[in-house]
């Protein structure tokens, strides 16, 4: 009894736990209650295209007889195939806003340039996840209920081909960015 007691003085909450005694000659009941706690992170995920830090590759090569005759080219490549990407975004952490940096940016072949305008996107979800357009301050808000985001698209990339340009390869990356608040 006295090395409980000692116990139960080193160690005051030790048992601190919430219990009941019932005694008596009819039925008893005792209750106990346990506390419950979830905490969720806030997160924000965000893809375009191929999982896993690859970056697609979407090409154009418009026929001898098109170029800069303003018929647009469909593109090759993408995770989707056809010159398209599939994008997902999901968040719990409020209005998630979608921007791309290709804004004063060309594609180029070191010598000419090719604006980023030119490339169009469309998407299969304008509604829940359009597109930013290319070349452009704009930026994209996907749809969010009860501050909680998660939507997916496919975007398909087109050329639109409206000026006849040097013949060569002209290269540009543009990266998108998903920010909550």
């Amino acid at each position: 009894m006295t090395a409980s007691l000692s116990l139960a003085m080193i160690f005051p909450n030790f048992a601190a736990a919430e219990s009941n005694f019932a005694f008596g000659g009819g039925p008893l009941t005792a209750d106990a209650s346990v506390d419950f706690r979830i905490t969720i992170p806030r997160i924000l995920f965000f893809q375009v295209g191929t999982p896993g830090g690859t970056v697609d590759l979407i090409d154009f090569a418009p026929a001898a007889a098109d170029v800069g005759s303003g018929i647009a080219v469909a593109g090759t490549g993408g995770d989707a195939t056809g010159g398209a990407v599939n994008v997902n975004v999901r968040s719990n952490a409020g209005q998630v806003t979608i921007a791309q940096n290709s804004n004063g940016v060309s594609l180029t072949d070191g010598t000419n340039n090719i604006p980023f305008t030119e490339i169009l996107t469309a998407s299969s979800n304008a509604a829940g996840l359009d597109a930013p357009a290319l070349g452009s301050a704009a930026t994209i808000t996907p749809s969010v209920a009860s501050s909680l985001t998660s939507e997916s698209a496919v975007w398909t990339y087109s050329y639109a081909n409206t000026n006849v340009m040097p013949a060569s390869i002209y290269t540009g990356t543009v990266t998108y960015t998903a920010s909550a608040p």
